[in-house]
């Protein structure tokens, strides 16, 4: 799944490129225990090459958020192995970063795996991974900015399987009581302060930030920045449109009408959002799940992010990573082409509430899922994460450097961000 967990968020300053999660995807998921199960079956199938023989076997690595994401790939690989006879074993990974690292070492890695888009390309660079999304069947099926995610050293790794992205969640209470209406809904940075102000009280934040590059991110890609240049060959974040970005959430902050959710004595932003102490905040579509579980009294809805120059906001994503020592690579695509039609998307959609990153699949999620629109929307123009190799370290500094937001060093950060990144990537 690819959204960012709340226990990955709390962890933001730690965390490259992506917190998950996603996760939150975002980045990766740690269950409790590692399982395994396989599926296999008898005939055969137009998607398996001459290559790839009945009674071929191949193994999964997932990082599961929890039993309905893992019964319904094991489901989905079920149905394919009984079409294929091609065996299938899933195992559902206790330390995700781990046992990719193990099996790559060891030259025994999995056929097909969940890669995090912060992470894919540490793979690829080091030769773990085989490139084959440029000539992956309808990959031009998928959302431009999910597959520029798995793009290093010009080549498209990997196809991704789902994506998360950030929205504006209103507590509709608090609107009404502040005498907002649907008209007031922000579009534009001025828009959005103002309404904050209206909505900020005594004990109540008008709009809760989650900590860490991972939120702040998405204001610097409305400003039309990024921390990398364009085609990620060298820092960037000390561009005005990157400083002027923070400054703007730092100087809201210092007014008291944005508030950092560790401000707010918060692990992550929807724990904010929750316990009603900002009346705002900007989370993916995870919030979903954690407020129906939580905080089930909270009532809310979901807008687009406001635009600064332009509209933005972030992806977490994963891939279907294929294993450049798999012996059985013709399988293993048919496998992931299976994984990923609409039909299949739509499914898994279904199951563990992921968003399809088919733009075919994403409609129909849309029009299923009507009040998911603002996150789907974000596919059109969102931003992955940070995803070249060897910056998690630098990440991690700029994420601490930018904890206190009211009284960050922004000019200071972003000057040694950049001057470690250059240093990180042989610059």
């Amino acid at each position: 799944m690819a959204h960012t967990p709340r226990r990955v968020v709390t962890m933001a300053l730690a965390v490259a490129g992506t917190i998950s999660l996603a996760a939150c995807g975002g980045g990766g998921f740690e269950s409790s225990s590692s399982s395994t199960t396989s599926a296999s079956g008898s005939g055969t199938s137009s998607d398996t090459s001459s290559s790839a023989p009945t009674g071929a076997a191949l193994r999964m690595l997932i990082a599961s958020s929890g039993d309905a994401e893992t019964a319904a790939v094991k489901e989905a690989t079920d149905a394919w192995g009984k079409a294929t006879g091609i065996t299938v074993e899933v195992t559902v990974a206790s330390d995700m970063d781990q046992e990719l690292a193990q099996g790559f070492a060891g030259g025994n890695p999995a056929d097909v795996m969940y890669m995090d888009a912060g992470k894919f390309a540490t793979f690829a660079k080091n030769g773990s991974l085989e490139a084959y999304g440029d000539g992956f069947a309808d990959n031009d099926q998928f959302f431009e900015a999910l597959r520029k995610t798995f793009t290093y050293d010009g080549k498209q790794y990997c196809v991704p399987k789902d994506f998360s992205s950030l929205a504006l969640q209103i507590n509709t209470d608090m609107w009404t009581k502040a005498g907002l209406t649907d008209a007031d809904v922000p579009t534009t940075w001025d828009q959005l302060t103002e309404v904050s102000k209206k909505l900020t009280t005594d004990k109540v934040a008008g709009l809760g930030i989650g900590v860490g590059i991972d939120r702040l991110g998405a204001f610097v890609v409305q400003n039309g920045g990024w921390w990398l240049n364009a085609d990620n060959t060298a820092p960037a974040a000390a561009d005005a449109k990157v400083t002027d970005a923070l400054k703007y959430v730092q100087d809201n902050v210092k007014a008291g009408n944005f508030k950092m959710s560790n401000d707010l004595g918060a692990g992550w932003g929807g724990e904010a959002f929750g316990k009603q102490l900002s009346a705002m905040v900007i989370e993916g579509n995870w919030i979903k799940g954690a407020l129906k579980n939580d905080f089930p009294d909270v009532k809310y809805k979901t807008v687009e992010l406001p635009a600064g120059a332009q509209k933005g906001t972030l992806m977490f994503t994963q891939c279907w990573g294929l294993a450049a020592d798999s012996k059985n690579k013709d399988a293993a695509k048919a496998l992931i082409k299976s994984l990923t039609t609409a039909e299949q998307q739509m499914k898994f959609a279904d199951a563990f509430g992921v968003m399809p990153s088919r733009t075919d699949a994403a409609q129909e999620y849309k029009t299923k899922y009507p009040e998911d629109a603002a996150f789907v929307a974000g596919g059109e123009y969102g931003h992955g994460p940070i995803n070249v190799p060897d910056l998690t370290d630098v990440v991690a500094e700029l994420n601490s450097q930018l904890e206190k937001m009211g009284t960050a060093d922004i000019a200071g950060a972003t000057k040694s961000f950049d001057e470690n990144a250059a240093s990180a990537m042989g610059g």
